[in-house]
């Protein structure tokens, strides 16, 4: 697998578009944001973290289109009189993907770091454009995602939870250029008691043409696995 990497110029200008386009997509007034970009991009997800802490993140992707591998995610938060500075350091070796730190962060970047590296994915499996991609998921998150409360099993305690699901290529006008992947659902578990407030993402892929007890395509999940300060 090619090493989805960037340089610094170009990684800021990825991030860029994500944060913009998701935030009310650059030009919508406030009371336009969905729940679900709310829930995402603008809760203070990093004001539960100690001036100086770590987050760690275990990643896992599975199915049968190609070999699995597992992996971690690592944040490492710091506050200064800027506000909090936060660097990722999502996967390894040469998997690695790479983002610029953000200064005065307020939400978790590991979110648009997973969402960038899955539409990068996208791309590289289907022939598509990225920008393609990342638009398909702003407007999923707009207009069709859902937004459900649920418990988590937070390190053995049932702890309070949202959890925001949506498939942005069911309606796709270009789907058929991508069938495989027409039915892809995007779930994001959040919860204000998990430091950083991820607690799950996860992205599922399932072959339409195959019986439902038949195993996913692809499965990629990024899950909470614990904080130090």
């Amino acid at each position: 697998m090619a090493k989805l990497a960037t340089d610094g110029r170009t990684a800021a200008a990825l991030l860029l578009l994500f944060a913009v386009g998701f935030t009310a997509h650059g030009a919508i007034a406030q009371s336009a944001i969905s729940e679900a970009e709310k829930r995402l991009f603008l809760d203070g997800h990093l004001a539960n973290l100690p001036d100086r802490a770590a987050v760690r993140y275990d990643y896992a992707k599975t199915g049968t289109l190609e070999p699995a591998f597992e992996d971690r995610v690592r944040l490492q938060v710091e506050k200064t009189p800027a506000g909090r500075h936060a660097h990722v350091d999502y996967l390894t070796g040469e998997n690695a993907f790479v983002l610029p730190d953000v200064e005065s962060a307020n939400g978790n970047p590991v979110i648009l770091a997973f969402l960038e590296r899955d539409v990068r994915e996208m791309e590289r499996r289907t022939g598509g454009r990225a920008n393609y991609f990342r638009k398909r998921v702003r407007v999923a998150l707009a207009e069709a995602a859902q937004v459900e409360p649920v418990t988590i099993d937070l390190m053995g305690q049932p702890v309070e939870a949202v959890r925001i699901s949506m498939r942005p290529y069911a309606n796709d006008p270009l789907q058929a250029r991508f069938p495989a992947f027409v039915g892809k659902l995007y779930t994001f578990t959040m919860s204000t008691q998990v430091p950083g407030g991820v607690y799950e993402m996860r992205t599922e892929v399932r072959d339409r043409r195959a019986p439902p007890e038949a195993p996913p395509l692809v499965v990629e999940r990024l899950i909470y696995a614990g904080a130090e300060p």
